[in-house]
């Protein structure tokens, strides 16, 4: 395999000093910049390296220094604009200071920053009344927090206190937080510190992925392009799912206290894992498995709500459930730091138990930034647009995947799209990293801001604001394109 390897990289070798005669050019905006007036970027790079926690870490071999936005595009310090294919971390909803989310803020910020909850305040209550306006019924009570680590720490203590169980599951390759509670249930050794206990009632079972998991293939996952890996499944059931069921079952028998288990925790798509998709059936089986085993279950959404997966305001929709639990960040707030936990009444009642207090969830800022993104959301059919602009990308993606020998899979649902870099496709192993790296460092160079993801960082997350067009999906698609050909990668 090691030879094989070792051939097919060098059949992809780059030529790192050639150019495309003509680059793609980026689509027109009507939008002008306001000019750079901060400090130098040598001395930001100085502050950033002196003064800044180094795990800050920045991307590119010369980090870019933005500092404006407007919707889809982003600008550096020179005034170059960027298209946004990753929206801040999958947290950009909507576009970047959206005019009508920046009046709403404009407007709170003249009347009351912050009281905190002992007062009642107008806005946090009517932004839980529209938020929970989205949920199936009986998830009516929602608690505010700053972030999606905070939510998930919130939604493993109900869960515990709520089932009088301990023990809480977790899927290989996911990720749910960096704090010290939700640490124990990211399972990716890249965010992992070697601190005793953070593991404690944790575990982690295998993940249910189609296509490079045990099982799983052309018929197995809910999304417009299926992996070219063969399978036996039909139209009416999956077998992958079954398995990946037993196997959870396994689990079940020998890592559990019978009958005893406080929760599951599932994206409905992992999102840093490399927008990994579960078989059909798996997340409302693996529900069932939980609930018979006195758990409940609880769907992180942090990432795939809001209308990003675009058949569904939450990604759960898609999955045939309805949680106990939702944990939720980033696209809530368009880039303020809003987090929920929406739930139950009688699940949420266990906080009563003793006190609890978040100094700013649900501010009056937060929440008003809250309310407005749920009406553009709304009113701007942004998950309409989120599937419609989703399904034309995830068509052109796949038109490379099968021009490429290096592009394994193309996935995902809506604008939450991945696409996995490999040596070759019968191998699957990982593209050799620096020269993945030198593609997307073009991507850069050309105009687009992809993400980047997966356990062995060779996933491109495409994950943009959900207003994008489409002469912007044809620009990502034709700089991929050009950097794939710049670097000289050998056609199928």
């Amino acid at each position: 395999m090691a030879s094989k390897n070792l051939t097919t990289l060098s059949k992809l070798t780059r030529l790192a000093s050639t150019k495309l005669a003509v680059e793609p050019k980026l689509p027109e905006t009507e939008f002008e910049a306001p000019s750079y007036d901060g400090p130098s970027y040598d001395h930001v790079r100085n502050v950033r390296d002196t003064n800044l926690n180094p795990v800050l870490r920045t991307i590119y071999k010369k980090p870019l220094l933005i500092h404006s936005g407007k919707m889809q595009w982003l600008y550096d310090h020179e005034g170059r604009r960027y298209l946004d294919m990753f929206g801040g971390v999958v947290t950009v909803s909507v576009g970047h200071c959206h005019p009508r989310v920046t009046a709403a803020l404009q407007s709170q910020i003249h009347k009351l920053w912050h009281t905190t909850n002992i007062y009642l305040h107008p806005k946090i209550h009517e932004f839980a009344e529209k938020l929970v306006s989205t949920m199936p019924k009986g998830l009516d009570c929602v608690y505010f927090v700053n972030s999606g680590s905070e939510a998930n720490d919130l939604a493993m203590s109900l869960s515990r206190m709520y089932t009088g169980n301990f023990d809480v599951i977790s899927l290989r390759n996911a990720y749910h937080g960096g704090s010290p509670y939700t640490l124990g249930l990211t399972a990716h050794d890249t965010y992992k510190y070697p601190i005793p206990g953070v593991n404690n009632g944790i575990i982690h079972a295998m993940n249910a992925d189609p296509y490079k998991g045990i099982w799983g293939g052309s018929n197995c996952r809910d999304c417009p392009v299926q992996t070219d890996r063969k399978c036996d499944c039909g139209p009416n059931g999956c077998q992958a799912g079954k398995n990946y069921i037993k196997e959870l079952g396994e689990v079940f028998k020998y890592s559990l206290p019978k009958g005893r288990v406080a929760a599951m925790f599932a994206e409905s798509i992992q999102g840093v894992g490399g927008i990994v998709q579960f078989p059909k059936n798996y997340i409302k089986e693996a529900a069932k498995m939980v609930r018979a085993n006195g758990g409940l279950f609880i769907s992180d959404e942090v990432q795939t709500g809001f209308g990003r997966t675009g058949d569904h305001f939450w990604g759960f929709e898609g999955h045939g459930i309805v949680p106990d639990i939702v944990t939720m960040a980033k696209g809530i707030g368009n880039g303020f730091p809003i987090g929920a936990v929406v739930t139950r009444k009688e699940i949420a009642s266990m906080m009563s138990q003793a006190a609890h207090f978040n100094t700013y969830g649900g501010n009056p800022l937060s929440s008003a930034v809250g309310v407005e993104v749920l009406n553009v959301i709304k009113d701007e059919g942004m998950q309409e647009n989120s599937l419609k602009m989703g399904n034309y990308f995830l068509e052109q993606l796949a038109q490379l995947r099968d021009e490429y020998e290096i592009i394994g899979d193309v996935r995902g649902k809506g604008l939450m799209i991945g696409v996995e870099f490999v040596s070759d496709k019968d191998s699957k192993n990982p593209l050799d990293k620096q020269q993945f790296l030198d593609i997307w460092e073009q991507t850069k160079d050309m105009g687009v801001l992809f993400g980047t993801g997966g356990a062995y960082g060779n996933v491109l997350r495409v994950k943009p604001p959900m207003c994008i067009n489409k002469a912007d999906v044809d620009f990502a698609v034709d700089v991929l394109k050009s950097a794939l050909d710049t670097h000289k990668i050998k056609y199928l």
